[in-house]
């Protein structure tokens, strides 16, 4: 029991040092690439994260005011204690109540990304939040609009001034402040990534053993550590959603060979980013499971990966799930400087 109290308190204590180092106070924001990762695909060098770049970002990722009529935001879609995804449906609703033709992905680890939309659709992280603003059955609004509405704005004025040294509202710097703070949305304190680094409370049971045992045998040339995806695109064997009649990449190449590929997801925080595929078919994650044992369906672009059956025993599909609930990090989705601001 003192054991469990005093790393208890270190947690605490570290998470403390974490928000005083992130501190309007304590100089421009420090992104991290842990130990053993690969080298982030953003360039930094062209838009460095500063304090002031990061507190605008997250005022307008959580301001309505980027949509035609004020009445959606990015985290509209994007909800922070569940991986910056939504929950209640499985397709993203827009404004004046228009549902999309997708389930929103989770925003994390942006940074390592080299494509973003379930399609691949946007290949920099600068030019994304221009399909959401843009989309009828999103924001339905222009980059021409929201400048104007910032530009009215002095509490925006002076917050670009700060970021920018430029009190003057442009779109480059708009789309530049919010990725300063998406990619600060960084996942890397589940109990997995203790695990990993052998930290206290990373330690597995035996069933949580196994079960990244399975995982590691059967998922992982996908769901690559540490990212836990590769960044590619796949027909994991999806039966065709007959009223959305969703195809994929090759909406955006035009190439049959892409037809019912979809971006791999990251599985971090997966425990709390449902509802799951790009169509938000599955609720649950034994769903998901018995999805890849018993239900892919075979086609002509069918991943080379996944026509060998996985074969599971019942109690093998509960250690996978086991193990894949070690990849949630409460502490990014609780962590308060990704909140909502106070003085928003």
């Amino acid at each position: 029991m003192a054991t469990r109290k005093i790393q208890f308190l270190l947690a605490i204590l570290a998470l403390f040092f974490l928000l005083l180092s992130f501190s309007t106070d304590a100089g421009d924001p420090v992104f991290v690439t842990p130990k053993g990762w690969p080298k982030p695909n953003y360039d930094f060098k062209k838009n460095p994260p500063t304090t002031a770049g990061f507190q605008l970002g997250r005022h307008l990722f959580y301001d309505p005011l980027l949509s035609r009529d004020s009445t959606i935001s990015c985290s509209s879609c994007h909800l922070q204690a569940t991986g910056f995804t939504h929950v209640d449906h499985k397709l993203s609703h827009g404004i004046d109540g228009r549902i999309g033709a997708r389930n929103s992905p989770a925003l994390m680890n942006l940074a390592w990304s080299r494509s973003f939309m379930w399609d691949g659709g946007v290949n920099h992280l600068d030019m994304q939040p221009l399909s959401p603003i843009s989309s009828p059955d999103e924001m339905d609004e222009t980059m021409v609009n929201v400048v104007q509405k910032l530009n009215a704005s002095a509490k925006y004025r002076k917050m670009f001034q700060s970021a920018f040294g430029d009190n003057v509202v442009t779109g480059q710097h708009t789309l530049q402040a919010l990725s300063q703070f998406v990619l600060m949305l960084n996942s890397y304190n589940s109990k997995y990534d203790k695990y990993i680094r052998k930290e206290p409370g990373g330690e597995f049971t035996e069933q949580e053993e196994n079960g990244l045992a399975l995982f590691r045998k059967n998922c992982a040339s996908c769901h690559s550590e540490p990212l836990f995806t590769n960044h590619e695109f796949a027909n994991n064997g999806l039966p065709v959603d007959t009223v959305l009649l969703d195809f994929g990449r090759m909406k955006i190449t035009q190439n049959p060979v892409d037809s019912l590929k979809f971006k791999v997801p990251t599985l971090r925080n997966i425990q709390f980013t449902f509802p799951y595929m790009h169509d938000g078919r599955f609720k649950k994650l034994y769903e998901v499971v018995n999805h890849y044992t018993d239900g892919i369906q075979a086609s002509k672009t069918l991943d080379t990966k996944l026509k060998k059956p996985i074969v599971l025993s019942p109690n093998e599909k509960t250690d996978l799930v086991a193990f894949l609930l070690t990849l949630t990090d409460r502490e990014f989705l609780f962590d308060p400087r990704f909140s909502f601001p106070r003085d928003q």
